[in-house]
């Protein structure tokens, strides 16, 4: 039953793997780089700051912070648990998509911490601020899912990893989403 679903994951890996055109790669490399989100994550906590004021703003990128450290973490441990080798390492699929960004990554997979990172952070943000901006957070998720789909297009991540990784996003912010609500309850409304 595994292996089915691991040749089924790898077929829909290689239709959206070939999905684009060559003359898109520098796109979905742009998408991908970790250096294109700097100026996105100044521009959320500028956000936050203007809306929340400076004690919420730093609570939400304390949770922020932690919440991508986990995320991250327990990604790890799950490819190193389950150890199922990334597109670029699977010899059964090498000739028939396009590596595009392999070269230095690890040799497991099976969850994406971008997915994970990005998915928990747009949830976060968007329920934060979906007074002020009903809309932001279909934006932000629009924004998160190009991410996770950069890493099926560029040939690190099969679709299944993304997904994984997308449900941990989602359980660790609304974690961190209670953590928050926990803190702000006790330290910053107004005691009547």
């Amino acid at each position: 039953m595994i292996q089915d679903f691991f040749n089924w994951d790898a077929q829909i890996f290689l239709y959206f793997n070939n999905l684009g055109e060559q003359k898109w790669d520098w796109f979905w490399l742009l998408v991908t780089e970790k250096k294109t989100w700097i100026p996105l994550y100044i521009i959320f906590l500028v956000v936050l700051y203007l809306k929340l004021g400076w004690k919420k703003t730093l609570l939400a990128g304390v949770c922020i912070a932690l919440m991508i450290t986990c995320a991250d973490q327990f990604t790890n441990i799950l490819k190193n648990y389950f150890q199922r080798l990334r597109p670029c390492h699977t010899p059964e699929l090498q000739g028939l998509f396009r590596p595009i960004d392999c070269e230095g990554r690890g040799k497991y997979g099976f969850t994406s911490a971008h997915a994970s990172n990005h998915i928990a952070v747009a949830i976060f943000i968007g329920v934060l601020l979906r007074k002020q901006y009903k809309w932001l957070i279909y934006v932000l998720l629009l924004w998160a899912l190009m991410i996770a789909y950069s890493r099926v297009y560029v040939g690190v991540h099969f679709t299944g990893d993304v997904f994984f990784g997308s449900l941990i996003g989602i359980v660790v912010s609304y974690l961190f989403l209670k953590i928050y609500y926990y803190f702000e309850k006790k330290y910053f409304l107004d005691k009547a």
